[in-house]
């Protein structure tokens, strides 16, 4: 029988000839220690100049949103174009007292970490404005699903600074109970689901909860936030998949600060395309938001919210900004990146871009500022000084022992019963029944 096999193929033992070798290629950040740095090449687009569709719009329309910049303070410090959410000035003062009260927190924590007070701590420092303005523009009973650097949501929403200090210290006044790594706070009181050390298992279970709200025929939607590193994880894609199929409502926030850890935002496709064209193949509104504008990020997070809100759907929403400091007190950012980075940024500073912006109205001055960050730096001392009285790393055990017992189950089954009360007694054999509550 002829065979029907193509002729003009090489074969295996012929060389192709005038045909390249194959090669990967690997991402490498365009700035090492001791590089000069030229952001030139980021596209700022000038403030106001993104169009602000219907909330209602088609998914498919969005294309054009997820490539530019939703920006709403200009270089004159005016809130221009179609995002501007119009805020009343002493709305503004609020949000930019919070964010003083992220950045006052972040500094003492920090501080207490280097003194031995604490094992870990992990600083927001020029991201405040993703999640205090973010609380702003939620209801307070939309449900948080966070990552690890969104404290502001919970200081935006009136936590107690000294309940979020007991938690870092895992003191004997956290609620906690030394169970989870410092910073991984869980405060259903204020709609914040527990931080998981596991990236991105949020993603899915904010969508979870979202579904299970529409499906009570509820009012609240949820909100989730991701660094741009761990949208690669599978996690990420499932939530996607499981949202944009029943319309979940949900917004999905991911946080562009450049680095995860101390790989550039490259090893998680930024040389490639967007993150917030990640919501283009999966039919979901996608937003890419000026992240140190405070202004931005509230007007895209309530229109996010008001098409949740309307079964619209859900949303994606990139931050675009810039982490400034290390990924966390265990890292040491000049090992991998230039030193010039965090001051050469072009989009600034979240906090002096909104306190200008409210000087340039005649509403605020240098003065106020500067009490005003006296104040929160009481303020956060203070509190610094009620949990340190509940202890701090080092001074011991701050929990019964057999506190580890609890919150594993809602009834504890009988085998753990049987092993809380074996460790009691042999504590108590020993004569050191500091186990018992």
């Amino acid at each position: 029988m002829a065979s029907n096999a193509p002729t003009n193929l090489p074969s295996a033992d012929m060389p192709r000839q005038n045909m390249p070798r194959l090669s990967l290629h690997v991402p490498e950040p365009k700035f090492r220690p001791g590089d000069a740095v030229d952001f030139a090449d980021v596209d700022v687009p000038p403030a106001g100049s993104a169009r602000r569709p219907d909330t209602a719009e088609a998914a498919s329309q969005f294309t054009d949103l997820a490539y530019t910049l939703v920006r709403v303070l200009d270089e004159q410090n005016q809130a221009v174009g179609p995002w501007n959410p119009q805020l009343s000035p002493d709305k503004m003062r609020r949000m930019l007292r919070h964010m003083a009260t992220v950045r006052a927190f972040d500094e003492r924590m920090f501080r207490a970490q280097r003194q031995g007070k604490t094992s870990f701590y992990m600083k927001s420092l020029g991201e405040e404005a993703v999640a205090v303005a973010g609380a702003h523009a939620l209801d307070n009973d939309d449900m948080c699903f966070p990552s690890y650097r969104q404290q502001g949501l919970l200081i935006a929403r009136g936590c107690p600074m000294v309940d979020m200090m007991n938690q870092i210290y895992s003191n004997k006044g956290d609620k906690l109970q030394g169970k989870q790594l410092p910073i991984m706070y869980s405060e259903k009181r204020f709609g914040f689901f527990s931080i998981s050390g596991n990236l991105t298992t949020q993603y899915p279970q904010a969508v979870g909860w979202a579904m299970a709200s529409a499906s009570k025929g509820d009012t609240k939607i949820a909100a989730t936030w991701c660094g741009e590193g761990s949208t690669a994880e599978g996690d990420f894609h499932s939530a996607l998949t499981f949202a944009t199929v029943y319309r979940a409502p949900v917004i999905f926030n991911v946080v562009n600060n450049q680095w995860a850890i101390s790989s550039f935002s490259g090893f998680a496709g930024a040389e490639a395309t967007t993150f917030a064209a990640r919501a283009v193949g999966y039919g979901i509104a996608g937003l890419r938001v000026d992240g140190n504008d405070a202004l931005a990020v509230y007007a895209a997070t309530a229109w996010a919210a008001e098409r949740a809100r309307t079964n619209a759907g859900p949303t994606l929403i990139e931050h675009f900004t810039y982490r400034t400091e290390g990924h966390s007190t265990s890292d040491d950012p000049t090992q991998y990146r230039s030193a010039g980075e965090p001051t050469a940024w072009p989009l600034g500073d979240p906090i002096t871009r909104l306190k200008d912006h409210l000087i340039a109205l005649g509403e605020w001055d240098d003065e106020r500022q500067a009490a005003m960050d006296r104040e929160v730096a009481e303020e956060v001392k203070a509190a610094q000084k009620e949990a340190e009285k509940n202890g701090i790393l080092g001074h011991g055990l701050h929990q019964p022992l057999d506190s580890l017992f609890d919150g594993v189950f809602e009834d504890m089954p009988w085998h753990l019963k049987e092993q809380r009360q074996q460790m009691i007694d042999e504590e108590e054999a020993s004569g050191r029944p500091w186990a018992r509550k």
